[in-house]
This record gives structure tokens, sequence and C-alpha cells, in this order.
């Protein structure tokens, strides 16, 4: 007897070929057998009614390191069909951790703390494994190495090269994660301190991953006017070292950058065509998210959130730091988010969402605010900045909607949401709640930007490829029954900037390894979930 069969299902089995009509039977949490199966050789029949039976979505980038000590179930991420999710993003993971820097290691990490308390009871990644192994997990949760947190636990927040010695203790923090179950290192290259490495510190680095078969996901320097740039440096990492190499939301941002992603695109055709294996993933959105910090130039956050409040503090610093700032959206100067700040909505396209400190800011443009203050817009974000002591977040808005299609048809492209969690009774990025059912309702459904198939390979067997899980993805007997069920033709995000938490619907089965978590949007009391850990070579 097997324990439950799908009977009447729409089978899209994840490999992007076309769907077919069958049945599936799940035995001890793995695909049993697929096919015109009996109904009365299992304990359970569920009639799918030919709704889509698939298998769950993989998240490749989340920032979902902390939120899972408030909300390990995380039904946000459920109702959009997600069954695994990587944390460790953007350079930024929660191990490992130097008592000399925690303090400046919170403030980095402020805005994806999202107000959750943490205990900061671990040290090494492998402290943290067994911390995380402990929580009722719904779904499955995989880890990054994050090279922004390594380079605070080394040399803090200091803007130099790092020292023979100081290198190799970064190699063996980097080491310890990937022995204890990691799989690879993350750059957010726009963030201090991982804005203040070089090439050469990101080339040794990725040594290690050769030699541990990790995975190199990079935030990439900039996004905007240097993009082709920024890209050419990730290809190279990954043909120097020669590693697998991605390239985290891909986008352009900017009006005047718009239409890069063609040359960008192209250039990753032809690295793969040289051997490089380089891939993409994307959020279906035309606002970014990160937070308001992020439009400081790197010399004023350098020693952490606590020297750069200060020097706002100072008269003159605070001069400089604004003539720059207003440089940058006059003239294009090259800084990380010069476009956002001069061409890509500006002020009045900078949405705050998350400032604990200052709560009346939040759901509102900084035009707004300055408006409201009587100052200017920019002099608001730094005044944010200094009140909120690194818990601040935004939306900004100057991505273009025709690259976002570009990008989300390309090949080498998996859909991942680079979700970052809501504080309790706080905002976020709409993607944090809707980004699969906005793909399958928007790009498939509505626009028919992708098939349907082809979408469904983007959240699963593509992204569980890149990260070796060959149990996940595919719906394939001795395969993982993660599974979910849904109607393609009322699938549907609800989330908005205004009202982003609102969830997403359609989804209206989720199973992990055989076991139910959601049923109608509702959380079915089951914590089958896992934490993920890498084959060690």
């Amino acid at each position: 007897m097997w324990d439950v069969v799908f009977q009447g299902a729409r089978i899209v089995d994840g490999t992007g070929n076309p769907w077919y009509r069958g049945d599936v039977a799940v035995q001890d949490g793995i695909i049993a057998d697929m096919g015109d199966l009996p109904p009365d050789c299992a304990k359970e029949r569920v009639d799918v009614q030919d709704r889509v039976l698939c298998p769950g979505f993989v998240d490749l980038h989340t920032h979902s390191d902390f939120v899972i000590f408030r909300d390990p179930v995380m039904v946000s991420k459920l109702c959009q069909g997600v069954t695994t999710q990587a944390v460790g993003q953007c350079g930024q993971s929660a191990a490992p951790l130097d008592s000399r820097y925690v303090g400046l290691l919170k403030s980095y990490l402020g805005f994806i703390l999202a107000g959750t308390d943490i205990p900061w009871d671990w040290t090494t990644f492998q402290d943290w494994f067994r911390t995380v192994e402990k929580l009722p997990l719904a779904g499955n949760v995989a880890a990054f190495v994050g090279h922004g947190t390594i380079r605070a636990a080394t040399l803090g927040f200091e803007n130099r090269p790092p020292s023979r010695e100081e290198m190799d203790h970064m190699k063996a923090l980097l080491r310890e994660g990937m022995d204890s179950g990691c799989f690879g290192m993350t750059t957010g290259l726009i963030y201090p301190p991982g804005v203040y490495s070089s090439a050469e510190e990101l080339i040794e680095l990725a040594q290690v991953l050769k030699e541990t078969g990790g995975l190199y996901f990079s935030h990439m320097r900039n996004e905007s006017a240097f993009l082709l740039d920024s890209v050419r440096d990730t290809i190279n990492i990954g043909r120097q070292a020669g590693i697998p190499v991605q390239i985290s939301h891909h986008k352009a941002l900017g009006r005047d950058n718009w239409g890069l992603v063609t040359e960008s695109l192209r250039m990753v055709d032809e690295a793969r065509t040289q051997g490089v294996d380089v891939t993409i993933d994307q959020y279906p959105y035309t606002s970014c998210s990160t937070s308001v910090r992020a439009c400081l130039p790197p010399w004023a956050q350098e020693g952490g959130i606590g020297e750069t409040c200060a020097r706002l503090k100072d008269p003159d610093t605070r001069q400089r730091v604004l003539r720059e700032m207003e440089d940058s959206m006059d003239t294009g100067k090259p800084c990380s988010w010069e476009s956002m700040l001069r061409n890509g909505g500006g002020p009045a396209g900078a949405l705050v969402t998350y400032t604990p400190h200052t709560p009346e800011c939040e759901g509102k443009s900084l035009e707004e605010i300055g408006r409201a203050m009587g100052r200017n817009p920019l002099d608001v974000a730094l005044w944010i900045i200094e009140k909120n002591e690194g818990c601040d977040l935004a939306c900004y808005d100057a991505i273009n909607d025709d690259d976002v299609r570009q990008v989300l048809r390309h090949e080498a492209t998996m859909v991942a949401s680079d979700s970052i969690p809501a504080a309790p009774g706080g905002k976020s990025h709409p993607r944090s709640f809707g980004t699969n059912p906005r793909v399958l309702a928007r790009y498939v459904r509505e626009e028919k930007t992708l098939s349907l198939e082809s979408a469904i390979r983007k959240m699963t067997s593509f992204p569980a490829a890149r990260l070796g899980l060959h149990g996940k993805g595919v719906l394939r007997p001795g395969m993982d029954a993660d599974l979910l069920i849904f109607d393609p033709d009322s699938v549907q995000d609800h989330a908005t900037y205004k009202d982003p938490a609102r969830l997403a619907s359609g989804i209206t089965s989720v199973y992990v390894r055989g076991e139910k978590v959601l049923e109608e949007g509702e959380h079915t009391g089951k914590t089958p979930g896992r934490l993920l850990r890498k084959r060690i070579r």
C-alpha cells in the first residue's frame, strides 16, 4: 500500500517537457510510481481534478537566515509553492562570528534581521547548523557562506586588503562553512565590507570553492552604468578559478541603462560557449530593494554603522556626503546606485519600507517624507540612516519591464525572489510574498512570455540542479516527494508595494517529503522540512 496516490493530474514534471495527464504515488516521502495507477493501492487518494501537479519550487536567493528563528514555517513561502530556499545571499550570512566584531555584524545584517531576536549563540557554521536543525521547519533550507560576513569576522569594516595571515584566516572560515555543508560563497560587492575587496581577493577565495565543489553567487559591483564591466568580472572569476558562477538578481538599473541586458546576456552566452559555467537568477519586478544606506559612498561606511552615523553627525562630513550624492544625481558619476538616484525614479521612486525607529516613514517615498519635513529628500535619507542605526530598507523604482521579460526568457535564467523578510507590522518588497505566482500569473498566463513548462523548469529542476540537489526538482520515481498542486487559471500574486504582505492564492496544496504542509493557504501543522547539507568531497 502506497501512502498516497495523486490521480488525474496535469503533470508538469519540471524538465521543461510538455505536460501530460497521469497519476503519482508517494511512499515514505519518495515518489514511488507514476502512470495510470489503481486508486485502491494507497492509504490516501487525492483527486487533483486536472489541476497542475509539479515539483516544489526551489528559491535560490532569499534572506531568510534569521526570520526562520521567528517563523520556521514561513506560510508566505509555502503559499508561493516554495519547498526549498537558499540563504546566505549577497555576501550576508548568519555565520561565522568573531566576538571582536559581532556588534558590527549585527548592524551590517540589521535590514535582514527584520526585528528578529537572535540568540547569537554560535560562532561557526557547524554551530549555526546545529541550531537551525532544532527548528520546526516546514520547508527545506540550504545555506551559503557570505563573503561580507567572513571579511567582517576577519578585518571588521576596514577599507584595505587583507594581510597574508588575514587572507589565510578568511579561507579557513570559508572552508569551515563548506566542510559543514554550505553550497558555496556569495558576495555583496556594493555593501561594506564586500565593496572594499579586490578581484584578486575573490579569486583566491574561489580556490577554496574549487577544492570543495562550491558555487560562487555574486551581487555584482555595479548593476547600472558599469553593468557590463561587472558581468565581465563575474565571468572572469569563474574562468580563472574554474568554478560555476551565478549573476544574482540580474537587471539594469536606471533609464539610461535600460537595454544593456541584451549585451550582458550575449556575454553570458559567449562565456558558456567557451566553457565557463555561468548562470543567472532574477525576480519579476521593476523595483529593486535594499538598505537606504546603500546610496552612501563607500568611504562614508568604513568602520561600520556606528562610525557612519558619527560621520553624519559632523556637519562638514554630512555636507560632503550630500554633495557626492547630489553630484551622482546630476552627472551619473560611477557609484553603485547612481542610476537609481539620478534617473531610476529618484527620491520619488524610493519607497521606504522598514525603519523601526522612524515608523512614520514607512510606506512613503523619500520625496514625500522630504516634503512633509520641509527638507531635501537626500538629507532625509541621511536622517533615516542615522536614526535607524543600520535597520533600514527601501524599494527603488529603477528597472524596465521589457528588460525583465528579456532576462526571464533567457535559457540560463532561473527564478529567485531575493526576498527580504518584513519585520512584525512592517513592510517589505512584494517579491517576498508573490514572486513565483507572479511569474505564473503575469508572465505565463497573461503575457505568455514563457510557457508553463518553461516557467516551472526555471523554478524547479534548474535551480535544484544548480545546487546539486539531484533528488529534487523533477517528478520521477525515486525523487523526493516535494510537490505542489495549483490551478494555472487562478494562481495569482496579491502583494503590492503599498500592501506587500498579502499572501498569494491558487496554490492549493503543498507537500514536503510527502507530508502535506499547506492546504488552501493554511499550514497543516506538519514540519517535515530539513536543513540541507552539501555533500563534502
